[in-house]
């Protein structure tokens, strides 16, 4: 007796089922591996620093007079686009930044519940800026880099798990890099150290 195409066919499974291990697709068996915490801390969402009057009388200055020349050449869009940047940059630096938790597990780097995969990130490294230890991720995304505040002590358990997925290295810096450390030295309270 022949066998009829309901005895013939196996269920299909399915990703959508979390409690199974293994996916079969026609000549290929797939091990899913449930997401793994491997550390995790909680730091500030950004480095912050309250800037002083002098530092924004400054900006003002620079922006007031770069406006005036762009409305004379180009109208006023030019004008408005510098005036929501400093309004930006103005919120950015007045308005301290929640405390976040950030994750690293078998699947990647999640920063409060956004998953970042291993297969977008290329390497990292460790900075400081505003008294702040920085944890920054070179990516493949528009982005290109990934940076999160970390806690000094958590410092080394951070390399390790990291190594394990990623290489570090201290990428050098770009044009545009040393363009934007030029001009921030140039500002009152900005000096940065010599690299």
């Amino acid at each position: 007796m022949p066998p009829t195409q309901k005895q013939d066919q196996k269920p299909k499974r399915t990703l959508k089922n979390e409690e199974e291990k293994v996916v079969e697709t026609p000549g290929i068996k797939t091990r899913i591996e449930p997401e793994k915490t491997l550390f995790s801390w909680v730091a500030p969402a950004r480095a912050f620093k309250r800037r002083d009057r002098d530092f924004w009388v400054t900006v003002v200055v620079i922006v007031g007079i770069s406006g005036l020349i762009l409305f004379l050449v180009e109208g006023f869009m030019p004008v408005i686009l510098i005036i929501s940047i400093v309004f930006l940059f103005y919120i950015l630096n007045t308005v301290e930044p929640g405390k976040i938790e950030y994750k690293i597990t078998n699947k990647g780097v999640k920063v409060e519940e956004k998953m970042n995969a291993w297969d977008i990130f290329t390497r990292f490294w460790f900075t400081k800026r505003f008294n702040y230890e920085l944890l920054v991720l070179e990516t493949l995304t528009i982005t290109g880099r990934l940076e999160l505040v970390i806690n000094s002590k958590d410092k080394a358990r951070i390399k390790t798990e990291l190594s394990k997925y990623i290489v570090e290295e201290e990428a050098p810096p770009s044009s545009i890099d040393k363009a934007a450390n030029f001009f921030a030295q140039k500002l009152p309270g900005n000096k940065l150290p010599r690299q």
